[in-house]
């Protein structure tokens, strides 16, 4: 019986565990976007602590495409040598790397940005409108995700994680609540997953094959008219055949609500998409108890599990949770001491 600690296979990736590091962004680049030595610290430290794989936070494929102004960057080649000595440290310790490639449409905050977005609505009274994108300007930005591609396979990255989550903008264009345009781009399923189709298409053209691509969803709006779970898996079944190797599946962010959320919240998402889809899928949503997080696994809920918040306050959840498990895992040589089963 597959459990947390199992080895699992997706392409030509082999993870020596279940256990995932989600995106989660630092805000701590400079304005170009670089890579800095915290960087290289935080997510080391997670491979050291047992992780099996880590997936680095969203990374913006255009300067306008950024969340905020300390962002990481991939929309220029002098990025590559930076995200190359994390994928490096992540490597030298043991745990396999991702990499979420992310464009934030109506959400960039990003100083003096010109922000766009499937159609002409704010997120909320705060916030800026954006421009509603021209035909033009979508194929412009599947560019930007290529060339976003070839970079994170020179960096060396084992899979890439396409963000179409949290109500960015390849979520944007998947929402009705933010995609009321009446072009090919809007309206049916086949509409609103038109963008992200294509997006696919170009990074598979020029990721390698061998190589898993991974799409994140927000799998619920909490909006009235919304995309719900079913809504999801029935687009996602119109481009899986892309290149889709498996879907990390989390919610909201597609407008100003805040969910109920309680330990495992998302994980019954999670199981419709696996359902309907009969894709991979990773669950996740505020899990910390080791016994919870292998039962997921165990009762074939998901084929990996995420832990975020976890992970920030417990680099070593990895390591405390085998003890819990009764699983015999080995230690860092250096931490060996300070093992608890010792």
């Amino acid at each position: 019986m597959a459990n947390i600690f199992s080895e699992y296979k997706i392409k030509n990736l082999v993870l020596k565990n279940r256990i995932v590091m989600p995106p989660m962004c630092m805000y701590i680049a400079p304005e170009n976007g670089m890579v800095t030595d915290w960087h290289v610290i935080h997510y080391a430290t997670r491979a050291v602590g047992g992780v099996g794989l880590i997936i680095v936070e969203a990374t913006a494929v255009a300067p306008e495409g950024r969340l905020s102004s300390n962002d990481l960057g991939i929309w220029d080649d002098a990025h590559v040598d930076g995200l190359a000595s994390i994928v490096k440290a992540v490597h030298e310790n043991g745990a396999k790397i991702g990499i979420q490639i992310n464009h934030g449409g109506r959400k960039c905050e990003a100083k003096g940005m010109d922000i766009e977005a499937p159609s002409a609505i704010p997120y909320d009274e705060k916030s800026k409108t954006p421009r509603e994108m021209a035909k033009a300007d979508i194929a412009e930005t599947v560019n930007e995700f290529k060339n976003a591609a070839i970079r994170a396979d020179r960096a060396g990255f084992d899979m890439i994680q396409i963000h179409a989550a949290h109500g960015y903008l390849l979520s944007e264009f998947l929402s009705p609540l933010t995609n009321h345009r009446q072009d090919e781009y809007g309206g049916s399923y086949e509409n609103r997953v038109r963008f992200l189709g294509e997006v696919l298409d170009t990074v598979r053209s020029v990721w390698p094959a061998e190589k898993p691509i991974e799409v994140r969803v927000s799998a619920e709006d909490y909006g009235e008219g919304g995309n719900q779970p079913e809504d999801l898996a029935a687009m996602l079944n119109l481009v899986k055949d892309k290149g889709i190797d498996s879907v990390n599946v989390s919610t909201g962010g597609v407008i100003p609500v805040v969910p109920k959320a309680f330990p495992g919240y998302q994980v019954p998402h999670a199981e419709v998409i696996k359902r309907l889809t009969g894709l991979p899928v990773v669950a996740g949503g505020l899990l910390s108890d080791p016994a919870e997080v292998n039962a997921i696994i165990e009762q074939g809920k998901a084929d990996q599990v995420y832990l975020g918040r976890e992970l920030l306050r417990n680099p070593y959840w990895a390591l405390h949770a085998s003890r819990a498990l009764g699983v015999d895992l080995e230690w860092p040589a250096p931490y060996k001491r300070a093992d608890v089963r010792r």
